[in-house]
Parts: structure tokens; sequence; C-alpha cells
């Protein structure tokens, strides 16, 4: 890893710097393929609820499970785009250690999934790549939800919102990913 420890990051460089450096060897150690001479890195100063985030155009056409053709966009010279992961510092501050490691590893499905697909969502391709980077689908939550719905059969997690919003105010009309029921608010 770079020359900063986990234990001593106290900047936004050094927090950049570490989180690379932990990216790196997951790529090494497990075979992700991700170029990251096509990832920009930075600490977001506005972010208040998400851990960290892969920022990428929206391309016409793209779809998780299908190579993206690069050839079709002329300034990308057959390469995919670049993207940005962004990281969040009141995340890194209130996690562990490996809740971070684990928040990275999902960002990296993330990118792997953009650089070949054109673009990345939490379905089964997603679940299953991040059961391999042993992973969550959702990354541990830092900030306290308004709202919390949870699946009405198990009792899974759905969504977290932290502000009233159409799910929240007609649950009734939607049902879980994980067993089709009805929605609770906790």
């Amino acid at each position: 890893m770079d020359a900063v420890a986990y234990g001593d990051v106290a900047t936004d460089a050094d927090l950049v710097a570490w989180s690379r450096a932990y990216c790196r060897d997951v790529r090494r150690e497990r075979a992700v393929s991700v170029r990251f001479d096509l990832v920009d890195w930075e600490v977001s100063k506005r972010a208040k609820r998400r851990a960290a985030a892969v920022k990428r155009p929206k391309l016409p056409d793209a779809a998780v499970g299908t190579p993206y053709d690069w050839e079709r966009i002329e300034s990308a010279d057959g390469r995919p785009l670049p993207c940005t992961l962004s990281l969040t510092r009141e995340a890194f501050e209130s996690f562990d250690r490996a809740e971070w490691e684990a928040t990275l590893r999902h960002e990296l499905v993330h990118v792997e999934q953009y650089q070949r697909d054109g673009t990345t969502d939490h379905g089964p391709a997603f679940r299953e790549r991040a059961a391999d980077l042993e992973t969550e689908v959702h990354c541990p939550a830092f900030a306290d939800a308004k709202y919390v719905l949870a699946c009405d059969a198990c009792g899974d997690l759905v969504a977290r919102r932290y502000r009233e919003c159409k799910l929240v105010r007609e649950r009734e009309r939607y049902r879980s990913d994980c067993c089709g029921a009805g929605l609770a608010l906790e």
C-alpha cells in the first residue's frame, strides 16, 4: 500500500491514497477487471448519507450484462469513458476498517460493471459479484434515516429514506424484491 497507514489517514489526500492502494490490492488479489487509469478519485464535500459513489456518464442503450461498444463513442478511443469514485469522509470516520474496505469493494463492483457494460445497478449480476468480493449489496448506513422500510414477510431492509417521498407515502403500492411482500414502515 501507499506510505500512509489506515490509522494515520488524516487528510482527504490520505483517504484517497489509502483507498486507492487498497482497491489496487483487491484488483490484484481477486481478479477485479478495473482500469484505474480511467478512474478519478475525490472526497465529496457535500455527501451526507452515502458512503461512496461511482459518478459516471449516462450512456445510451447501456445494459448490465451486455458489454458496451466503447468504439461508438468517438472521444473514448475504444476505452471506457472515465468515471469518478467519490468517497465520503464522514463514512470513513464512522466505519471500522472492515466496513470501509467492504464499501470500497462494493464500489469496485460498480466500476467493473460500468467499464464493461457502460452502466451499473444493484441487480442479480451485482449481487453475485458482490458475494464473490465478500461485500454487501447495500453499504452500511452512517447517518440516521427518518424513514426505514422493511419487507413485511422477512423483515429485511428494503430502503432508507431521509425525507418523505412517494415510496414512503405510497408504500402499499410497492413490493419487496426479496419476498414480493408489502413494505412496513419502521
